[in-house]
């Protein structure tokens, strides 16, 4: 134990955003997905641009995990693999443009990113039923090229891939289905390229996922009572607010 705690070498307030970023990657995961936004910002201003997708990756595919065996019975695959061709050829795009570019440009990528996606749920929220999606084949190309770059790069696809199946009409349970075997199977792939091309995951990222897998298991369950009761509209205020904020700061 103190050989791992040895190596982890983190200080106390990099625990506490790993702590923090494990909590909202379980929440997110089952219950309101928005609330990841909140974690990449906080995570790259605390361990770096690159550093910090290496960190929360396995954590993600952790959550993935508990999400895809929970709705497992709601996936609609025929939409899982339509964008997914092109999400790879995003997934490509956001390798070869991170590997080239300094830690501080990646910090801005990000952040550029997150307010980008921000941007989407608020246009969303702000529009509510009248929002009016096209459904043809540019549209899903589209969503896969910019899915897969914007998870590359910074984990933050949710917003542009939730867009893709509000244009569906998803009910809950297969949105929640549909989009978790999307993202487990995309971050599944970018494991060995940030392995092998940006060697920026190690023996350190998966150990840290194996000590937060107890707060990645208390935010799953937390998010699966919590998307039953809660009133999403308001809470997804709160998390675009705040978010926000993480967000600018990365520019600072």
């Amino acid at each position: 134990m103190d050989y791992f705690m040895q190596m982890l070498d983190l200080n106390w307030i990099q625990w506490i955003t790993v702590i923090l970023a494990a909590f909202l990657v379980g929440f997110s995961k089952t219950g309101i997905g928005g609330v990841m936004m909140l974690a990449i910002p906080i995570l790259a201003s605390t361990f770096g641009g690159r550093d910090s997708t290496g960190i929360i990756l396995p954590m993600l595919l952790m959550g993935d995990v508990f999400a895809i065996c929970y709705y497992r019975r709601s996936v609609n695959w025929k939409n899982v693999f339509k964008p997914l061709p092109w999400a790879f050829v995003g997934l490509v795009l956001g390798v070869i443009i991170g590997n080239y570019i300094s830690d501080k440009t990646f910090i801005v990528l990000i952040g550029m990113i997150v307010l980008l996606c921000l941007g989407i749920l608020i246009y969303t929220e702000k529009k509510g039923k009248n929002f009016i999606v096209p459904t043809d084949a540019w549209f899903y190309i589209l969503v896969g090229v910019l899915s897969g770059f914007a998870s590359m790069l910074g984990n933050a696809a949710g917003p542009i891939f939730s867009v893709y199946l509000l244009a569906l009409g998803f009910k809950k349970n297969n949105y929640m289905g549909t989009n978790a075997w999307f993202f487990f199977i995309i971050n599944f792939s970018k494991l060995p390229l940030q392995i092998f091309v940006w060697h920026n995951i190690g023996l350190q990222s998966f150990t840290i996922t194996v000590f937060m897998i107890p707060v990645i298991t208390i935010g799953a369950v937390l998010g699966f009572a919590v998307l039953k009761r809660i009133n999403e509209k308001y809470f997804r205020y709160l998390v675009i607010g705040m978010t926000a904020i993480a967000a600018f700061r990365l520019f600072i």
